[in-house]
């Protein structure tokens, strides 16, 4: 039987694992019915999945601890997995809307994962509206990250409808070729824990003088309070930083790529910093109204991949920087340039480093937050960073699976003590689709978020796209859902639209605009 050691990032999303804090990510994939589909057509998937007993890497794996010197466990293929416990069935009260799909979601990310078994599940989601069904697949974090989440995603799917007919379920579509970056386990002997123990020795020697000149780095910037890069631990405390119950809510919110596109184009600036001004816009909004917004301004923990384009790995490969969500600043034009001059000098800091001392430095970097969460102190004291916010690339193209087209695909992540709100972006098809995940408790009226991201666009199309183009709200692409009030198009969990107020696009968020009365969302997560 093979074995492949977790990287210590990996292990850590075990370790620190609990059950108000399942550190598991999901996705929400939307389908639309074939064309003249049978009405057993779900059922008949159903069946299907349940039968099929083939499984590629990493749907067969589970874990195991070795008594050897080495303290992290192993992946190792699983022979007998159980798919009626993986795939679940769930319908809604017909015909379902986005508030029924969301509490649903909401229910389904709460619960954590059976780690005897191997980490994921999937529940079939019948009985929407507008003749469509869903997915929700969630895999826990130390098997998979976004980036190859997305790769696995794009693999199980095709962008012809034809031969999408003939697929097997995702389970039996892995890698194509063996990962660069995982390493087989070595037999558990003596001789070979410590040989692994002392290449591990090395590898930490060698990587010495570029972590201490990194971290030497950040120290020169204490008590600096120019223009540069944000310190992980400077960040103020606020509501979203305290500790979480088991309870999630989800919402989603949908725009057109080509909207932010031409924003970013506008700003000189990436679409990376248009979605963290969206963030920053939203969130100083709806702090506001919670009479909750710190003077200094939030920060964000920036999930940056190192996986090489050819490595076809699943674990996490990944690093993080830390930028100003500039909520402290009204006018959203000067917002967006501070978090475009902070994500700058952040990526310079991190690209600095040679790759091989990406996943020490990360390491050493979460380790103070990975202490919290173990010691229980979490959500106690002064959090890295305000909020995770992750944006993943996608494909560009239609996919379908078994014939049904998937018309959007949004992701819920992980929230835990210190950290209860987590905003993650996927781009598909020239969309941009957000999913906002948080503790029922802290962050209540989450809905309320998702609309408000759609407010801060067009408070940045105000503030940033030339003045001579009023009429460009006319040639926005259409919805493929109804969204009232002319906004953006919103699909997914949660679509939460309460009537804007007039002019609201052309003033900045400041707090007597952000504190005027709305009307109640129609939907909750």
């Amino acid at each position: 039987m093979s074995s492949v050691r977790l990287n210590p990032l990996d292990a850590a999303w075990i370790f620190t694992e609990s059950r108000a804090t399942p550190n598991h990510v999901g996705g929400l994939l939307q389908f639309k019915l074939p064309p003249g589909a049978p009405k057993d057509f779900l059922r008949q998937m159903m069946m299907e999945f349940r039968n099929h007993r083939e499984f590629t890497a990493p749907w067969n794996r589970r874990l195991k601890y070795l008594l050897n010197v080495n303290p992290m466990p192993v992946w190792v293929e699983d022979e007998d997995i159980d798919l009626e416990y993986h795939v679940r069935h769930s319908a809604l009260p017909w015909p379902g809307g986005e508030r029924e799909l969301g509490e649903l979601v909401g229910r389904l990310q709460s619960s954590p994962l059976d780690l005897s078994r191997p980490p994921w599940e999937c529940t079939i989601i019948e009985g929407l509206e507008g003749d469509r069904f869903a997915l929700f697949i969630k895999m826990h974090h130390s098997l998979i990250d976004g980036v190859s989440g997305m790769k696995l995603l794009q693999r199980a799917m095709s962008t012809d409808p034809e031969k999408s007919l003939g697929m097997p379920p995702f389970w039996a579509t892995g890698p194509e070729r063996p990962a660069r970056h995982e390493r087989t386990a070595p037999a558990p002997t003596i001789d070979n824990a410590a040989a692994t123990a002392l290449e591990a020795l090395r590898v930490q020697a060698r990587s010495v003088p570029q972590l201490v000149s990194a971290f030497g780095k950040m120290l020169k910037r204490v008590g600096d309070p120019g223009e540069g890069m944000v310190l992980p631990f400077d960040a103020p405390r606020s509501v979203l930083n305290g500790r979480v119950r088991e309870k999630r809510r989800f919402a989603t919110q949908q725009f057109s790529m080509e909207r932010l596109r031409a924003l970013a184009k506008a700003a000189d600036c990436t679409l990376n910093d248009v979605v963290l001004a969206i963030c920053g816009g939203a969130l100083r909004r709806f702090l506001i109204e919670r009479d909750s917004l710190p003077d200094k301004p939030l920060t964000a923990g920036i999930p940056v991949s190192v996986r090489p384009k050819d490595d076809e790995g699943t674990g996490n490969a990944i690093s993080f920087i830390v930028a100003t969500l500039g909520t402290d600043i009204a006018d959203p034009a000067e917002r967006l340039q501070a978090i475009r001059t902070s994500v700058q000098h952040a990526k310079a800091h991190v690209q600095s480093l040679p790759r091989q001392t990406m996943m020490q430095y990360t390491v050493l970097l979460m380790a103070p937050t990975i202490l919290t969460l173990l010691t229980g102190i979490g959500g106690r004291t002064r959090p890295m960073f305000n909020i995770t916010i992750s944006n993943v690339p996608g494909p560009d193209k239609p996919l379908y699976f078994r014939g049904a087209e998937l018309l959007a695909t949004y992701p819920a992540s992980i929230v835990t003590h210190g950290q209860a709100l987590n905003i993650t972006c996927q781009s598909y098809a020239g969309s941009m689709n957000f999913g906002f995940t948080g503790c029922h408790s802290s962050v209540p009226r989450l809905q309320r978020l998702a609309v408000y991201a759609a407010d801060a666009v067009e408070e940045l199309e105000a503030a940033i796209l030339p003045a001579a183009t009023p009429a460009r709200t006319a040639t926005r692409p259409r919805s493929k859902t109804k969204a009232s009030g002319g906004q953006s198009r919103r699909a997914g969990a949660v679509n939460a639209q309460p009537a804007k107020p007039k002019g609201a696009a052309t003033k900045a968020a400041t707090p007597p605009a952000a504190t005027r009365p709305r009307k109640r969302a129609r939907a909750r997560a």
